[in-house]
């Protein structure tokens, strides 16, 4: 799978680790900032993730700031974006298999390592499963 990855200044700091972990799974990695840990707006990473996962329909997105609160709620403005904000390995799991996320959104402040690279495993072994739920996708983009 490829996964387009952007942070915040206040993900900076495990955006490595993150793509190790994403590498480790067999993804192929795009790194699209920042690249440093110097103060930026998390919106302006939000939306060239989304526009990047729009232009590239087969790819996915992972998206990290403190919370991931205002990362998900930024990339939701794009039509075609289903961002799922994450807090466990279940939660992402349902995200892809019941809602066909295609970014994953979560708090660099909020989980620690462990639980991320838990995440990141249920998120990339899970498929949608399609069928009733298709239809309840379709809704979300009245």
């Amino acid at each position: 799978m490829k996964i387009y990855i952007a942070t915040d200044h206040a993900a900076f700091c495990i955006k490595e680790d993150v793509k190790k972990i994403l590498t480790s799974l067999g993804n192929e990695v795009i790194d699209l900032g920042p690249t440093n840990d110097d103060r930026v707006d998390y919106p302006d990473f939000a939306h060239k993730l989304s526009v990047a996962v729009l232009e590239d329909s087969s790819s996915h997105g992972l998206l990290i700031c403190g919370t991931g609160i205002g990362m998900s709620l930024s990339a939701n403005k794009h039509i075609g974006i289903r961002a799922a904000l994450c807090h466990d390995a279940y939660t992402a799991q349902m995200a892809r298999a019941h809602n066909d996320a295609n970014v994953l959104c979560f708090g660099q402040r909020v989980v620690g390592l462990g639980t991320i690279e838990s995440i990141c495993k249920a998120w990339c072994q899970t498929t949608f499963e399609g069928g009733r739920h298709a239809d309840r996708v379709e809704k979300i983009e009245l």
